[in-house]
């Protein structure tokens, strides 16, 4: 396990071959993360309902599922996964690697998951809570309870409307990939705020959420207040 990534879980395994076990993906060899990934799922749903059960004590049980699985989808586990730099620790069949794998949205949300389970049975609930809070700390403190269940290039549009800004311009500036499995690179662009972000997925959609999220991020920070507001 590369030492970057071992710190950035901030978490040392009692028994390491849990964490290989969950760095393995399924074309690398017949000892593989699926199982992990399966136990990581619900060790993830568990924390995250409970993080924001405790964070939003207004919202509604509905409200709560919404958030929560805008939290869990496949585009936010790539996005924690990528600001873990995970996809390099990734061990992929050859093929799978040079076809993009190390970069592709449902290996990195898929093999993150495998993680979380891994620390879960490695270290226990406590353990697995701590890191996946950590893991989640940007993204669970850019929540907002009035924008709950919204996908990214959504809140991003609405946040920008309010403010009476144009709305974000999104184009295509890559591709790579075999043609069965394409990764899109798109650029989030807002003018006005001389903002430009880019974000990756297997299709162009997911590109565009991804790259919403991006530039949401930094736009949150960066734009004026809407008229009328403290």
């Amino acid at each position: 396990m590369p030492a970057t990534l071992r710190e950035r879980l901030a978490y040392t395994f009692r028994r390491p071959d849990f964490l290989r076990h969950a760095l393995t993906h399924r074309s690398y060899g017949a000892s593989h993360n699926e199982r992990l990934e399966f136990v990581g799922d619900a060790v993830l749903n568990c924390v995250i309902a409970a993080s924001l059960y405790e964070r939003f004590p207004a919202l509604s049980e509905g409200d709560l599922s919404r958030t929560r699985a805008s939290l869990v989808n496949q585009e936010t586990l790539a996005r924690v996964a990528r600001s873990l730099e995970l996809g390099g620790a990734i061990m992929l069949g050859e093929g799978e690697h040079r076809s993009g794998g190390t970069d592709r949205p449902s290996i990195l949300a898929d093999t993150l998951e495998a993680v979380f389970g891994a620390v879960f049975l490695d270290g226990g609930y406590a353990a697995a809570r701590d890191v996946i809070v950590a893991c989640y700390g940007d993204v669970l403190a850019r929540m907002d309870p009035q924008m709950h269940g919204k996908d990214p290039k959504t809140r991003l549009q609405e946040w920008l409307q309010a403010r009476r800004l144009a709305v974000p311009e999104y184009a295509v500036v890559g591709t790579s990939g075999e043609a069965h499995a394409q990764l899109f690179e798109v650029e989030c662009r807002i003018p006005a705020l001389g903002i430009v972000a880019s974000g990756r997925g297997s299709s162009r959609r997911a590109a565009e959420q991804a790259a919403a999220e991006i530039a949401g991020a930094r736009t949150w920070e960066s734009s004026p207040r809407p008229a009328g507001d403290g």
